[in-house]
């Protein structure tokens, strides 16, 4: 039997979240392009997208608001937990740590076949998620905590929680349009674990956990983090064309946001990123690290090894200067890449509920025929 490293091609669900044509540059949650949900969807619009395969109505786009809104208070013993941790905790290990803890405070944690108990319990973690993510970026730097409130959308919410400011037009909207470009994205590695955790019969909170577990590799959702600090070790815009000399034609290091797996053409994502990347710049009046994002793809399309293998920026390349921009340090990006997709995971979650036990074959490639020696012996 033929192998596939790394499940490569390998069917292993029919999905209604999501459709990628990598060869031509397409992406649709639940029968809408991702280009025509970014341009006008929130969030939570794209949740219920998610959970449903439809977009909700005026009424219940509100209901689904402000139960995130209204639930997104995490239990002061897990503030206290995170309050106790060393402040160069990854704040990965942070939110998989406290995200496990919820599962504690919540009396419906181990209800494990309604799927719209399901779907309610979802809606409460991606609000404590958010909480999360805020609460402790400002822990770090020796600040309380801020309470969500009510009144305002999941990215307003986390702005407001991160700077104990009302948050910025310019900044919510590229807040959420990040969110939604990276809600949902198929079978991905940490998506696949949620649901081999699902199919177990365990429970919503492992089964988040385990994505945010997959999404810590730096192989799936660190790809930002090493971006930015690669346009922080370039520095200006004058450098990029001999940094490339040093360091890219000479074989010795790769683009780090540059080619994907899956899109071998634009990924369409990118250009959305980018566009309102540009409009964080003019709204701070700070272009540096996007000078040097763009200095540098350009710098890469002319070059014939990228030209030869269609290689362009994708998600993770402009993701970390809108993120950056927004004030996040280069820590907490894959956080808000799993505060983001949950959407997802969740999604995934509540369709494989009750579904088959998830139980791959291995060949065996060892040896055989082996004969037992006694310790002494070996």
């Amino acid at each position: 039997m033929a192998k596939q490293a790394g499940l490569e091609g390998v069917v292993v669900a029919e999905i209604t979240t999501s459709f990628i044509d990598g060869s031509e540059g397409e992406l649709i949650y639940s029968g809408y392009a991702i280009e025509e949900l970014a341009e006008n969807a929130s969030f939570e619009e794209v949740l219920f997208l998610l959970y449903n395969s439809r977009l909700p109505r005026r009424s219940e786009y509100e209901a689904l608001r402000s139960a995130i809104a209204a639930q997104a208070g995490i239990p002061d013993a897990v503030t206290a937990m995170m309050q106790s941790l060393p402040k160069d905790t990854p704040a990965m290990a942070v939110l998989r740590t406290a995200v496990s803890m919820l599962s504690a405070f919540d009396a419906d944690a181990e209800n494990l076949s309604d799927k719209e108990r399901a779907k309610a319990k979802s809606l409460r973690l991606t609000g404590q998620m958010t909480t999360i993510c805020a609460a402790w970026m400002r822990i770090v730097k020796g600040l309380e905590p801020i309470t969500p409130r009510p009144d305002l959308s999941l990215a307003e919410n986390f702005l407001y929680m991160m700077t104990g400011a009302d948050p910025e037009a310019t900044a919510c909207a590229a807040l959420n349009v990040y969110l939604v470009l990276l809600a949902e994205h198929g079978m991905n590695a940490s998506t696949f674990a949620s649901r081999v955790i699902t199919a177990t019969g365990s429970d919503m909170h492992s089964a988040i956990v385990a994505g945010i577990s997959a999404l810590k590799g730096p192989s799936h959702g660190g790809a930002n983090s090493e971006a930015m600090k690669m346009f922080l070790e370039i520095g200006t815009v004058g450098n990029v064309a001999p940094w490339f000399e040093a360091n890219i034609k000479s074989g010795k290091r790769r683009i780090m946001g540059i080619g994907h797996r899956v899109y071998k053409t634009n990924d369409p994502r990118a250009g959305i990123l980018r566009r309102h990347a540009e409009a964080l710049a003019a709204s701070s009046g700070t272009s540096q690290w996007l000078d040097i994002a763009v200095a540098l793809a350009e710098t890469a399309r002319a070059d014939d090894y990228f030209i030869q293998r269609n290689l362009y920026p994708n998600v993770d390349y402009y993701s970390a200067v809108l993120l950056y921009s927004l004030g996040l340090e280069i820590d907490m990006f894959t956080p808000l890449f799993a505060m983001s997709r949950i959407a997802g995971w969740s999604a995934h979650v509540i369709s494989q509920m009750g579904g088959r036990l998830i139980r791959p074959k291995a060949d065996y490639v060892g040896a055989r025929g082996l004969k037992w020696q006694p310790i002494d012996e070996r």
